[in-house]
């Protein structure tokens, strides 16, 4: 009986998701169907317009090719009528064994529940949901009924219906997702001199399957493309998924779109967790500023919390005055454990906020940028362990490199309370792999790839992006992947030096 179970449960599974299926497929037949009927309303309104100036000469033919226009349009009605019927009486049905199946899953006595199980996957085996093409028969689009009478003025008696160019053909080998760029690329199943230019059209999803036409964005259009390939560049990665389609343009028609493609742009997304600040760091999605007063903007929490906490405000309003404390001469008793929100809140002279997306395998990249006057600030990762008084780098826990401003200027990488002196000059964005699996960490030049660092070890525990900012602030660029120099350089690397060691291969 439990098989049985685990097999109605399965088939459960497999109805609904088909119904979900099915009803996303009706929504695309009625958006359909509601394209061909304004579709049809603008393609007779231009006819219009065209016949407005010659309808002397051109009463006959108007009347023919608005008859040609309404047969196609009922036609092209009539199929989609027809295909969503079918839908609907599928969807019905299936809904109906749906229900028959969850009830079923209450039957006591073993024998009825066989009986019923043995019902439910033979009328699932006959079941007209799994035999259903979802595909729309016909296609809104009613452009090969346009026309253009500037050029046929003097052979009224010979016009038709203009040429429409055919669908391209995009083809996915030849696409490529790289560097937070992806090139699309197509070709027309047959030659035509008669392209003008392309159409792109683009939008963002996380649907690997058939764009749908509920809970998407809408499509972002790129017009006037000379060629048969196209490179948007500069993109986040913010989805998993992009949907492309392709149209080819002469001068007075655009012909029906290539079926559309989909290609996969996964990433690391990630953002600053407020939660785990710093009280004197000011944190939004991607970005964290040093604060000297982000103290005193608690008091009134801390009074509200804590009675006693009159004496943190003191000493608060105390460093304040006295403008930008040093990170040496930052009292950690200044900070009130009442206003900390989560035990896992840095404090002391740890000035540092972690991502919100724990890295637990793979090979992920992101890119940090400092302010000008930004005095001192770590960049590198961590694991949950961290404590809250620990500061990056400090711990066998954490993995850094350290920009330091202030008195002096040092540049180094630090791990285990180990430094090691980096001989490099301090780039205008960092650039940082972290490859999980491989056990490696690894710094670059983010404009020019430039190799900076790199950390070998085992990493035991998922690592989350850890962050230090004393005077200044960081912002991040996420959603990146990682790109073609750096993987190439991750292969070609054969092991860092002998006085770089010092900081690698650390027991966990």
């Amino acid at each position: 009986m439990d098989s049985q179970k685990e097999a109605l449960q399965r088939i459960i599974s497999t109805l609904a998701n088909k119904n979900d299926e099915i009803q996303n497929f009706i929504d695309t037949l009625n958006h359909t169907l509601k394209g061909v009927q304004e579709n049809s309303s603008n393609v007779l309104s231009e006819l219009d317009e065209e016949f407005d100036s010659l309808y002397s000469i051109l009463d006959e033919v108007k009347e023919s090719m608005i008859n040609s226009i309404k047969q196609e349009q009922a036609r092209k009605s009539q199929e989609l009528q027809s295909q969503l019927s079918q839908c609907n009486n599928a969807l019905e049905n299936s809904e109906e064994l749906l229900e028959f199946a969850a009830r079923s899953l209450d039957i006591k006595e073993p024998e009825e529940f066989s009986k019923a199980a043995r019902q439910i996957k033979d009328r699932v085996t006959m079941a007209s949901a799994f035999r259903l093409s979802l595909k729309p028969k016909v296609s809104d689009n009613m452009t090969h009924l346009m026309v253009d009478f500037s050029q046929e003025r003097q052979i009224l008696q010979t016009l038709k219906f203009l040429p429409v160019p055919k669908a391209p053909e995009i083809d996915p080998v030849e696409c490529l997702v790289a560097d937070n760029s992806v090139t699309v690329a197509w070709r027309m199943p047959e030659e035509d001199n008669k392209i003008d230019h392309f159409i792109l059209e683009y939008r963002k999803t996380n649907f690997d399957g058939l764009p749908r036409v509920k809970d998407e964005r809408c499509w972002e259009i790129i017009d006037n493309i000379k060629g048969t390939e196209y490179t948007l560049s500069g993109l986040k990665f913010d989805s998993k998924y992009m949907n492309f389609r392709v149209r080819a343009c002469n001068k007075a028609v655009a012909g029906e779109y290539s079926d559309p493609v989909t290609l996969e742009t996964k990433a690391l997304n990630f953002s600053l967790d407020n939660s785990s600040s710093h009280l004197n760091l000011r944190v939004e999605d991607t970005c964290v500023e040093w604060d000297p007063t982000g103290g005193k903007g608690q008091e009134s929490k801390i009074k509200g919390k804590e009675n006693k906490g009159s004496a943190h405000v003191t000493s608060l309003k105390r460093h304040t005055r006295s403008g930008t404390p040093s990170p040496k001469r930052t009292s950690t008793g200044s900070r009130p454990p009442a206003v900390r929100g989560s035990r896992d809140r840095f404090t002391g002279e740890s000035y540092t906020v972690l991502g919100d997306t724990a890295i637990e395998s793979g090979q992920h990249y992101w890119e940090v940028k400092a302010q000008k006057d930004c005095k001192s600030y770590s960049v590198g990762v961590a694991y949950k362990t961290l404590g809250k008084f620990d500061q990056l780098g400090k711990t066998n826990t954490s993995w850094c490199i350290h920009v330091n401003n202030w008195l002096q200027n040092t540049f180094a990488a630090k791990h285990n309370n180990k430094v090691k002196a980096l001989d490099v000059t301090v780039p205008e964005r960092i650039g940082v792999f972290c490859d999980f699996d491989g056990g490696q960490l690894s710094f670059y030049d983010a404009n020019s790839k430039q190799l900076l660092y790199s950390f070998k070890t085992k990493f035991t525990q998922p690592v989350l992006p850890g962050f230090m900012v004393w005077c200044g602030g960081l912002s991040l660029n996420t959603g990146m992947q990682v790109p073609s120099a750096v993987r190439t350089l991750q292969k070609s690397e054969n092991g860092m030096t002998g006085s770089a060691s010092s900081l690698n291969n650390i027991t966990q």
